[in-house]
């Protein structure tokens, strides 16, 4: 990782007026459904057409994919669109076929990013191939694996590198399929600015009307580009089918999206203002989550007081909280007095869920 100029080489070379966009089916399903998708696609801003050859699911008995026959169907788009093709590997028989089949770029998910092993056999089998090879983040937000797993490309010998963000999993119910995380992507770009980052709204969302609202995040934190899953008939598809959208669909997406362009010194400021105000909704977002949580958690407080006849107020409690915090906040940069001002207020928040649960 220490050339990490090279790594963008890839990325530049394609000279794009606008950000990079993987699209095509969640899986290949027939070489008519292949075929149909990519030519609907060839005239878009699509750069590399994607479908899955090999699926690997959560559990046994679903559609896992047609294998190594779909490769053939890859090769036609390619023949027939000029669009460059890509496909998941999970590994080293699916590298071999893959690059038998002279696909352009590969990407290891997020379930294979988990295992050191698995992305070392990929690596070996990929040792020195100019093709594209994309590694997802890790099923778990572990920006260590992540990075563990490009340094072991890297290691083979292997320059066209980049990550794709496709959201983290979480035993919470929230309105994402995968959390985004969004710091920990940002953490990334900051430690590897050269490092093309790709996102994934379809796994991130699990939603095709949620696709445009999280791409536009994520051109607004300076990723660059897109992968979004595209199906003719997205209700119908053999898998993932709630977050699949139209080739209409994409190409109205990125008619809608605002791109920032670089031309000029108040243009890099504007770029600049936008990117860090984008990371402060971010961050904005997440506050919001957690003092929701918080109050979730104080709902099940003022239960067991009301179970016990216990006063809403424990003054004993509230003054370590506020003490401890205070020390918390100085190690942050954070001033005692707006501390002491945003606890006051979010315990007042917590006393009147506590009161209205009393008082049933």
């Amino acid at each position: 990782m220490e050339n990490k100029k090279e790594l963008r080489t890839w990325l530049d070379d394609l000279k794009l007026n606008h950000p990079l966009v993987v699209a095509g089916p969640c899986s290949a399903e027939t070489e008519e459904q292949v075929l149909k998708i990519a030519h609907e696609l060839k005239d878009t801003d699509v750069s590399y057409f994607r479908a899955g050859i090999w699926k690997p699911r959560t559990r046994p008995g679903m559609f896992e994919g047609v294998g190594a026959l779909g490769l053939k169907w890859l090769q036609r788009v390619k023949a027939e669109t000029g669009m460059k093709i890509a496909t998941e590997v999970a590994n080293a028989a699916h590298v071999k076929l893959a690059l038998e089949h002279d696909v352009d770029l590969l990407w290891i998910g997020a379930r294979s990013t988990v295992s050191p092993f698995i992305v070392q056999e990929i690596a070996d089998a990929l040792e020195g191939t100019d093709k594209i090879v994309l590694v997802k983040n890790p099923v778990n937000p572990d920006l260590a694996l992540w990075l563990g797993a490009v340094e072991r490309l890297a290691s083979a010998n292997i320059k066209n590198l980049g990550v794709i963000h496709r959201g983290f999993s979480t035993y919470e119910k929230t309105k994402y399929r995968n959390t985004p995380e969004w710091q920990l992507a940002i953490e990334l770009q900051s430690k590897f600015p050269d490092l093309p980052i790709i996102n994934d709204p379809s796994h991130i969302t699990g939603k095709r009307d949620m696709i445009f609202d999280v791409s536009q995040t994520a051109l607004d934190l300076n990723f660059d580009g897109l992968m979004i899953e595209t199906h003719y008939d997205p209700e119908n598809a053999w898998s993932d089918a709630a977050q699949q959208v139209t080739p209409e669909t994409l190409v109205q997406i990125m008619k809608d999206l605002k791109i920032r362009k670089e031309s000029d010194s108040e243009a890099d400021y504007n770029d600049a203002l936008n990117n860090l105000r984008a990371k402060i909704d971010v961050i904005d977002n997440q506050i919001i989550e957690l003092l929701g949580k918080r109050m979730v958690v104080a709902d099940s407080i003022g239960t067991l007081k009301r179970q016990k006849n216990v006063s809403v107020l424990q003054s004993k409690r509230w003054n370590e909280i506020l003490g401890k915090m205070v020390l918390e906040g100085q190690d942050h940069g954070l001033s005692e007095e707006f501390i002491l001002k945003m606890f006051k207020a979010i315990h007042q928040e917590s006393i009147n869920h506590q009161e209205k649960i009393l008082k049933k």
